[in-house]
């Protein structure tokens, strides 16, 4: 039963898993920056889009205009 115990730990290392476990779970820090990197990754994926839609018309205007003259 000694090795298992040492294998198991102490009661006190036990509890001061089970503290460190609970403490990660409350954690939202981490998660919040998360949330916000994502929303900053679609922001910029949205503007891409767009910038490249507008590009293409403004091309398209400026050559028309280019051979009306």
């Amino acid at each position: 039963m000694g090795g298992l115990s040492l294998l198991l730990g102490s009661a006190a290392a036990k509890a001061a898993r089970n503290e460190t476990v609970r403490r990660l779970m409350e954690e939202t820090n981490g998660v919040t920056a998360i949330e916000y990197g994502l929303i900053a990754a679609l922001i910029a994926i949205a503007a891409i889009a767009a910038f490249t839609a507008v590009g293409t018309s403004l091309s398209s205007t400026f050559s028309y205009i280019a051979t009306q003259l």
